[in-house]
């Protein structure tokens, strides 16, 4: 049974009602990536308020990983809400949220004892970390690295790489923040139409070279309080960092006293096929970000980090009236319960196991497909006009995306050219669910 029902041309008349009624009165700078408004969803599956079922390929970017509506998230939600919605945990604090920090600590990479921290989204918790960090080590300079994504306050938005649409017009950013170069294999000198590990070896040898070079001489190690770094850059188009880099950036924060940060926003949760990615790299960060499917669809986000560090700060100077609300804290345990037995994981690795059999098939079929890369299911495709020059191709991804929305397919673009698609599909999403929706991108592929 097909998952996909068009009744409208897309956006339907609904829709554009609604569509008219946003401009006017919501800034124009707030992102519209789809013409669609939403009645209903569940599973994989989302209702347009025109009775249009769309395939989810988007998750809500990275949060609806155990699908739309997931029963038991609903459910303690439900339970939870006839106690108490509200009552800040630093003025009366609930044991609830002292059960997810306990789940964390557990499930976080890495035999240190952790601690955790609290706030509402993945900006916020980039921020904190930060900050933590910068108590820590008594040291003021912030690394990150090139086409990262950290999020769009000061601080994480000086974090971030790109340009537009998200830094022009809104400097001076944050001070003692550097970037530093990332393998990005794919777009290096000298690597053909297809990378190789050989020439994914020799690029993190030469980037690494490069990023010791770069700290030396605009830096200095012995300033640095922190790095920061996505297992697999998310907004910066998928690109997983090479395993013997990242394990050279750990050895480096270790030798020099910097607390290494690993911002698992996007990758967390069972999107690459682990609770972390830094479980594939065998990498224990100092302090861990997560967010996004933590919530399971509720606003919650969280640093857990060894407990020396954690605990530098003084008391109250971290906090926030909203941080580790009850509700939220009931959704992530629902989330964290259904991880239990395995099986969400064995769907994921499964649905990781398909996607990365007919994206390569795409990559040797079409000349437009340049890249497939990524992690577990966490995978995107890179457009290019042809495997020869490589030349970045945002309007054909455009197009490609225009018209599988227009044909039941939602799906996300990324990447520093806005020239990859990356595919978040829920990790419940069957294998057939799956399959429907990658005929109908592989048809807008064939059109280009």
């Amino acid at each position: 049974m097909k998952s996909i029902l068009l009744k409208t041309p897309i956006p339907g008349p609904k829709s554009s009602e609604w569509i008219a009624k946003r401009d006017r009165l919501l800034t124009r700078a707030v992102t519209k990536l789809t013409p669609i408004y939403i009645a209903r969803s569940k599973g994989a599956v989302i209702e347009d308020v025109d009775g249009n079922c769309f395939l989810d390929f988007a998750s809500g970017i990275g949060v609806t990983n155990l699908g739309h509506q997931s029963e038991p998230v609903i459910e303690a939600i439900r339970v939870q809400s006839e106690k108490f919605l509200h009552t800040s945990f630093n003025v009366a604090p609930y044991s609830i949220l002292l059960d997810v920090a306990e789940r964390l600590t557990q499930i976080a990479p890495g035999p240190s004892p952790k601690k955790v921290f609290f706030a509402n989204s993945g900006a916020e918790a980039v921020e904190n970390a930060i900050k933590i960090a910068r108590y820590h080590t008594h040291r003021q300079s912030v690394i990150c690295f090139e086409h990262a994504f950290h999020g769009r306050t000061y601080m994480a938005l000086s974090l971030t790489a790109k340009v537009k649409p998200y830094r022009v017009g809104f400097a001076p950013f944050c001070p003692e923040v550097y970037r530093a170069p990332f393998p990005y294999a794919y777009r290096s000198p000298g690597v053909g139409a297809m990378v190789t590990q050989a020439d994914l070896d020799r690029v993190s040898n030469e980037t690494f070279a490069r990023f010791e070079e770069m700290i030396q001489v605009q830096v200095g190690a012995d300033q640095v309080a922190a790095i920061i770094l996505e297992p697999v850059l998310g907004e910066g188009g998928f690109l997983p960092v090479p395993p013997s880099f990242f394990k050279r950036i750990r050895e480096y924060c270790t030798k020099n006293g910097i607390v290494l940060i690993a911002d698992e926003i996007q990758t967390g949760f069972g999107r690459t096929g682990k609770f972390f990615a830094c479980e594939h790299f065998e990498v224990e960060p100092d302090l861990l970000i997560t967010a996004k499917a933590l919530g399971g669809g509720l606003p919650i986000s969280a640093v857990v980090g060894k407990s020396e560090i954690m605990d530098s700060p003084d008391v109250g100077s971290l906090g926030g009236t909203f941080a580790g609300n009850p509700l939220a804290c009931a959704a992530a345990i629902a989330v964290m319960d259904q991880f239990k037995d395995g099986k969400i994981f064995d769907n994921a690795n499964l649905l990781a196991n398909h996607l990365w059999e007919r994206l390569k098939s795409w990559q040797h079929q079409y000349e437009s497909v340049g890249d497939v890369r990524g992690l577990g299911s966490m995978v995107a495709i890179e457009f290019v006009k042809n495997k020869s020059s490589k030349e970045h191709f945002k309007e054909g991804c455009q197009k490609v995306m225009k018209y599988a929305l227009e044909n039941g397919v939602i799906l996300l673009s990324s990447g520093s050219y806005g020239n990859a698609i990356r595919f978040l599909p829920p990790l419940t999403m069957t294998a057939e669910q799956l399959h429907e929706g990658l005929e109908v991108i592989e048809r807008g592929i064939k059109a280009l």
